[in-house]
């Protein structure tokens, strides 16, 4: 497999006609990798036209990130400057072999590949993006967890100075997210290194960030400096900061309404004047791929 060169960029206008999105979502041959019930389900409710790739530009200009403000526009406005070079990760915790590791190295070991997956925020709108990343799995293998590894805490960087958000107590800083290990090691949940065939831009959680297609959007930590195996639930900040509302799950469920809000359909980001709702699919439509993961579990009562 190649590996991705940050010089080697493909532009946008390749993407978004690309053989008509894959014979509009439907499985033909390539290098990428789409949920099969993405395809089936999603397509079942609503025209397939409505899941073409989001625009680019929609992409890196609306986003929720709030290490550098709770505005949709504040990432790309103050993250320009953000430093991502050196950048180390460490895995660490219940694992025989701790790494400390470079982006560099990460890029040299874990060639990265395209992905094309669904974003679904817990606000109500939706993107259809073409990542680059690895699974996640693959790092984690190299750490040689032990039995003891029950669930994976990852934690991004702590930087005020140049993260004006971490100035205020909007959260319990530095961002900490958790997946339970068979989550963490499902060869969909990747760590991503880029998206449009270029480097990950800062304000979509440069240098590294974790993209978990199956849950809300906030599961997917951003700028991650660690990723800690761990024997126990790990509390999340959004867990630690309105338990009511932001649970350890957090599976895309369109049965269950956020106490504030419905789930049961979405806004496509960039249709329009008038953007389109479309239903909301189980699982962000990764049903028949990690529906198994959940067997015997109340889905309503575990969401939160």
């Amino acid at each position: 497999m190649k590996k991705f060169k940050y010089s080697e960029i493909t532009p946008e206008n390749i993407y978004k006609n690309r053989r008509k999105f894959i014979k509009n979502m439907g499985l033909a041959a390539g290098s990428m990798f789409i949920g099969q019930n993405l395809v089936t389900s999603a397509s079942a409710n609503t025209n397939k036209e409505e899941l073409k790739l989001t625009d680019y530009r929609y992409v890196t200009t609306y986003n929720n990130y709030y290490e550098f403000g709770t505005g949709k526009s504040n990432p790309v406005e103050r993250s320009q400057k953000f430093k991502t070079t050196p950048w180390d990760v460490v895995i660490d915790g219940e694992v025989e072999n701790p790494i400390k590791i470079s982006m560099d190295e990460i890029l040299e070991m874990f060639p990265s590949e395209e992905r094309i997956y669904k974003l679904r925020c817990v606000e109500g709108w939706s993107m259809v993006i073409p990542w680059l990343g690895f699974p996640l799995n693959k790092i984690l293998k190299k750490a040689l967890p032990t039995n003891k590894a029950k669930f994976v805490k990852f934690i991004s960087v702590l930087d005020p100075e140049q993260m004006i958000g971490q100035r205020f107590p909007i959260l319990d800083w530095p961002y900490k997210e958790g997946l339970r290990i068979d989550e963490a090691m499902h060869d969909l949940t990747i760590l991503v290194t880029g998206l449009y065939g270029k480097k990950l831009p800062n304000q979509n959680g440069a240098p590294l960030r974790l993209m978990v297609p199956w849950k809300y959007g906030f599961k997917s930590s951003k700028a991650i400096v660690n990723i800690k195996l761990v024997e126990k639930m790990p509390t999340s900040s959004w867990m630690k900061a309105s338990p009511n509302e932001y649970g350890f799950y957090s599976n895309v469920n369109p049965t269950v309404d956020h106490p504030r809000w419905s789930q049961a359909t979405e806004r496509v980001i960039g249709g329009g004047i008038i953007s389109p709702r479309i239903p909301t699919t189980m699982f962000n439509g990764y049903g028949d791929e990690v529906a198994n993961l959940y067997t015997g579990m109340d889905l309503k009562k575990k969401f939160l």
